[in-house]
């Protein structure tokens, strides 16, 4: 089959690789129909994330029809149409038991490399380094998938790939990160970056019941595209962000601040230019310039949520500003099995279109030159979906 590999920082590769097969009786085989670049795939494109390997199979975002599966897989059959969630759970655990499924104890047999940076480990990730298990991942033509029992939803007739395909990370990912800020009806949320995850944080902060969303980007096509939700925007390159939301908000600041952009936040100001100086010559992991922003500009009291992928040991955090004013921090890997058949059925009512956020559909082979066009938002690009 053919599959996307990685070979260093930059090189992304389309060759051929052995057909997955069943390993273990909990195990599916699915014949992959679509699959999507993320903006945390271009983290590991960039370099920053550890424990890649030469040939290592990209993607953690896919769907397909199931076409195997083992002796214990009773939830699915051949022929079923499935979307897959990104994190990998066993579904048995204390952790999966209470809904904290990206925290499965038992779906990642490399523990031990994630427990020596973090304390404890985490799931398992389709595509995402061998400190998450070395699972080869979805920008492929099959992919094995474990506990398949547990994992992939069955996708109602009717439904297109590109609506459902996103319930497989970014549209739990956004819609968690807007959970988690505890909305109320009156509230103001802001959002830093205006990609796919973004995208869907602020339509799922609008779902929540908020008031108003202030979207946070420089790229005209992503602050258009968040116009177009109805949030108000802001071009980080035009004006002083914290002073803008003072403003904004009457001096309060905004009641919710959710950090859509990760560990490789770009910026204007000092602190930014110090994050890319340093993390230039690796003396440092992540830039985490939008975070220190949303620390200091939320609202006392207030909720900062982190869907955005930070990798290491942050350089000038700003702890103190965020104990003095009281903020609660939520943040992590999406539970995407607790989200997806609620968000299924939001999409199966019409409530809201994932498809809106593609932008570019291209095959496999494709798939080198597209990291390149995603990583630099060229051609207008937001997101991109693969057909094997």
């Amino acid at each position: 089959m053919k599959a996307v590999r990685f070979y260093g920082t930059g090189d992304i590769r389309v060759e051929h690789v052995p057909d997955p097969e069943i390993l273990n009786p909990r195990d599916a085989i699915i014949k992959v129909t679509s699959t999507a670049i993320c903006g945390s795939d271009l983290h590991i494109y960039g370099g920053f994330i550890p424990t890649m390997q030469s040939g290592d199979i990209l993607g953690h975002e896919f769907m397909g029809e199931v076409v195997d599966v083992g002796r214990d897989v009773t939830t699915l059959a051949v022929g079923d149409r499935v979307v897959v969630p990104f994190t990998i759970a066993c579904g048995r655990c204390y952790f999966c038991r209470e809904g904290l499924w990206s925290l499965c104890d038992n779906s990642n047999p490399n523990a031990w490399m994630a427990e020596k940076i973090s304390g404890y480990a985490g799931s398992g990730l389709f595509g995402y380094s061998h400190m998450y298990g070395g699972y080869p991942g979805g920008q492929a033509e099959y992919v094995r998938v474990p506990f398949a029992d547990v994992g992939p939803i069955k996708v109602p007739t009717g439904l297109s790939d590109e609506q459902a395909l996103f319930l497989s990370d970014i549209f739990p990912t956004g819609f968690m990160a807007a959970e988690q800020c505890q909305i109320r009806p009156d509230d103001t949320v802001a959002v830093w970056g205006c990609g796919p995850v973004g995208q869907f944080s602020i339509r799922s902060a609008f779902m929540l019941g908020a008031a108003r969303v202030i979207a946070i980007d420089r790229v005209p096509e992503r602050l258009a595209m968040a116009a177009a939700a109805g949030a108000e925007t802001l071009d980080y390159e035009q004006v002083d962000v914290p002073d803008a939301l003072r403003t904004m908000t009457g001096g309060q600041g905004p009641d919710a601040c959710i950090d859509a952009v990760g560990l490789e936040a770009h910026g204007t100001t000092l602190d930014a230019w110090y994050d890319k100086a340093k993390t230039s010559v690796m003396l440092a992991t992540d830039r985490s310039h939008a975070l220190r922003q949303a620390i200091g500009a939320c609202r006392k009291g207030g909720t900062v949520s982190i869907p955005g992928v930070y990798g290491g040991w942050l350089d000038k955090f700003p702890l103190g500003a965020a104990f003095a004013k009281g903020l609660t921090l939520k943040m992590g890997q999406t539970h995407v099995h607790r989200y997806m058949p609620q968000l299924m059925t939001r999409i199966a009512q019409g409530e809201i279109d994932p498809s809106f956020v593609v932008t570019h559909r291209v095959t496999l082979d494709d798939a080198p030159a597209m990291y390149g066009t995603f990583q630099h938002k060229h051609d207008d690009c937001v997101k991109v979906v693969m057909r094997p």
